[in-house]
């Protein structure tokens, strides 16, 4: 994964599917090889038994044709597109939620492991249909039962129940788990270790590198629970009978004590032969599709802006003050106060003359 900013769901998309059916093509023959190892018991003997990988590889072809190498392809190519697409931005919207939770800014080792882990269960959810349509199609004893990858969905839905679509489910969140926590962590803690690359061909060459380790982890870790999935989503489901391989680890512990341990590992190295180069080949052209799109979006977006400014300010003050102040006040008050009060009294006696002159009464007023 390129460590430049993620790009929207739509570009990831699209080089996750160009990543996915790249690898897809080229390593998909080890894929049929690992399946058909896997589902080999320890009772199949003569011509039905293989004894390795590249008996395997012999047999097929001389027995069945170089084409059988590539049956069951059209569901995985179908598959990849949103698988490797689930499996990247799930990856990347996961560090997101446990960057934020942790409260850390960059992600480390213990988160891509995390992240990983959670982008692996996320992508199980997408990937179960398509699963059991390749495993059912890879297997020798139904060739001649499904025409192909409808036929499969129509008689598996027919005979089972649409559910049945969904059968190992678990088993296969625990594979998908595994393997992403292995993947992504490795890669993360493979980049650091490795020298900064200073050119493109050191970049392309860190990434194979730490594609390859990672996807070898990954198959260490995560191929018990492969080799039980082939084995649930291979066994129809019957009315009234019980199924032998039904939950993934009740089904790791029937198979280590009927086979021995070293049956949980069957299939092991054509499957850390394909997923190991494979998920280094995956990791390459899934930075080197996304590298092209972000050149391809910022020549798209090419605007050369020419700004110059030259600002020339002069400012020159004169401030002259000449103040000649004649102040003349002069202030005239003339103020004129007439008051004519004028009063006429008439009294009459009645009866009784008066015995002082009515000069005198005015006096008492």
């Amino acid at each position: 994964m390129s460590t430049d900013k993620p790009l929207p769901f739509a570009y990831q998309f699209a080089a996750g599917a160009i990543a996915g059916v790249s690898e897809i093509l080229v390593m998909y023959p080890l894929d049929v090889v690992k399946t058909r190892v896997q589902l080999q018991t320890g009772t199949a003997t003569g011509a039905d038994a293989y004894n390795g990988m590249l008996d395997c590889f012999r047999k097929i072809i001389r027995n069945e044709g170089a084409s059988r190498l590539y049956r069951g392809i059209t569901a995985p190519i179908l598959m990849e597109a949103p698988k490797r697409a689930t499996k990247f931005a799930a990856n990347d919207e996961w560090g997101k939620v446990y960057r934020k939770m942790f409260g850390v800014e960059k992600m480390n080792q213990s988160l891509s492991v995390l992240t990983g882990a959670s982008a692996g269960a996320t992508e199980a959810f997408v990937v179960v249909p398509f699963e059991l349509v390749k495993i059912r199609l890879q297997d020798k004893a139904s060739a001649g039962k499904y025409n192909g990858m409808l036929d499969v969905v129509r008689k598996t839905i027919q005979a089972e129940g649409i559910l049945a679509m969904y059968n190992g489910l678990e088993s296969t969140m625990w594979r998908h788990v595994l393997w992403n926590a292995g993947y992504f962590g490795c890669i993360f803690q493979v980049r650091q270790l490795l020298p900064k690359a200073e050119n493109k061909t050191a970049q392309v060459t860190n990434d194979l590198i730490s594609g390859a380790v990672g996807g070898t982890i990954g198959t260490v870790l995560n191929t018990p629970m492969d080799v039980v999935k082939s084995r649930i989503q291979n066994s129809p489901k019957v009315s009234g009978q019980p199924q032998k391989y039904n939950w993934a680890w009740p089904a790791v512990g029937t198979v280590a004590k009927e086979e021995g341990f070293a049956a949980l590992y069957k299939g092991f190295l054509p499957k850390v032969l394909r997923l190991g180069p494979g998920g280094g080949i995956l990791l390459v052209v899934f930075t080197g599709v996304m590298d092209f799109f972000r050149n391809m979006k910022a020549n798209a977006y090419n605007y050369n802006y020419n700004y110059n400014y030259n600002y020339n300010y002069n400012y020159n003050y004169n401030y002259n003050y000449n103040c000649n102040c004649n102040c003349n006040y002069n202030y005239n008050y003339n103020y004129n106060c007439n008051y004519n009060y004028n009063c006429n009294y008439n009294y009459k006696s009645i009866g009784l003359p008066l015995v002082f002159p009515l000069h005198q009464l005015r006096s008492f007023w």
